[in-house]
């Protein structure tokens, strides 16, 4: 393995390596509004930043980056648009949200030599592409990352709080006019959260549940195993957390837990990590919340566990195929929310991904280690 791809299986996070420079040719390739544009020159002037709104798609919300379907350039709009693509130094997003667009530029162009991504899990476009090992070595990637923290994490209390709350029981008897007896509801403060993952996601997530009185399991890689008993802050330096234990082990602390949530990335490491064995384990009635990638969660295994009671209700805005198809028992399920992947949109994420661009074009320019670098091994 390359040096630089053995940097980024320990997380790209070691000695910089690039010379500092005095000017960068950036292409937008995917849809920036000018006022982000001037936002973007404004806070690293030693950008030139090439756009032509006209050869980008016009976006129907806040970061629709692949912006409208309808939508397409003409023959001689696309050689503009590659001929641009094909001079940069960077990219702002990858050409078309496209793997193939992505391997195409990266090979027409050997003075590329950075491409962020749009999406918080950008890797999973990345490994899409198909590069070989030069050409990762020669680009570096990264992801907007942390972008998203505040917003999914407040998706996920939604979950943990409706499953506490018994919201699908609430919905259905309010459907049907039904005055039931009363029930004692769970609480959040009196329960134990699994959080997988402590990115920039799950340590927002664990922070707010634990405002919240919960007891916060998290998961680590890379984090010694901690158990800190219950003073509740700071175990592996996220607030919040009393106990870390390795991915490989939630299935020990599946019995003890009330609710988990998914902010995993999609790698081969994490495919199916909820799946049969851990949802068996599960305290029954437990909730679900996924806000990392679809792929994590095993489906059918899910909707079996639903069907069982193992788990009482599941919170969900990412799944292992989008859009959900029509015919997933998902989607009719009385103790399933479906959200079709909008949890982490936000009306300022544009703009917040163009000030983490423009702090990435300043590191890059310094000759310092980039932010939120692809992890080009597991590619997360």
């Amino acid at each position: 393995m390359s040096t630089a791809r053995q940097r980024a299986e320990d997380g790209a996070e070691g000695r910089a390596e690039d010379r500092a420079e005095d000017r960068l040719r950036v292409v937008v390739a995917a849809p920036l509004s000018e006022e982000n544009c001037a936002r973007v020159r404004e806070l690293e002037p030693r950008i030139d930043l090439v756009v032509d709104h006209t050869l980008l798609p016009p976006m129907r919300w806040p970061a629709d980056f692949a912006g409208d379907p309808s939508w397409r350039r003409t023959p001689a709009q696309q050689r503009s648009y590659e001929a641009a693509v094909d001079s940069a130094d960077a990219l702002y997003g990858i050409p078309d949200v496209s793997p193939s667009a992505l391997a195409r530029t990266v090979r027409a162009n050997p003075r590329l030599r950075w491409v962020h991504t749009m999406a918080a899990g950008g890797g999973s476009q990345v490994r899409a592409a198909g590069l070989g090992d030069d050409e990762l070595d020669r680009v570096r990637f990264t992801t907007s990352a942390g972008v998203h923290g505040g917003p999914l994490a407040e998706f996920a209390v939604l979950g943990v709080l409706a499953g506490a709350k018994d919201l699908p029981r609430l919905a259905r008897q309010q459907r049907r006019h039904e005055w039931s007896g009363r029930w004692t509801m769970r609480q959040v403060s009196g329960q134990t959260v699994l959080v997988l993952g402590l990115g920039g996601i799950g340590r927002a997530v664990a922070a707010k549940l634990h405002a919240l009185g919960a007891t916060v399991i998290g998961t680590s890689r890379r984090c010694a195993e901690v158990n800190a008993g219950t003073d509740g802050t700071d175990v592996a330096g996220v607030t919040g957390v009393t106990t870390v234990v390795r991915p490989d082990r939630i299935v020990e602390v599946a019995p003890v837990v009330d609710a988990v949530v998914n902010t995993l990335p999609g790698t081969p490491a994490t495919e199916h990590l909820l799946g049969a064995r851990f949802f068996d384990a599960l305290r029954p009635g437990a909730t679900v919340v996924s806000v990392g990638r679809g792929s994590v969660v095993d489906e059918a295994a899910l909707v079996a566990a639903l069907d069982s009671g193992r788990v009482g209700f599941a919170a969900l805005d990412v799944f292992e195929t989008e859009p959900l198809p029509g015919h997933s028992p998902l989607w009719d399920h009385e103790r399933v929310l479906v959200s079709p992947h909008t949890a982490a949109l936000d009306p300022a994420e544009d703009r917040l991904i163009a000030e983490l661009f423009a702090a990435n074009a300043t590191r890059l320019l310094d000759g310092r280690e980039l932010l939120n670098r692809v992890n080009t091994v597991e590619f997360y």
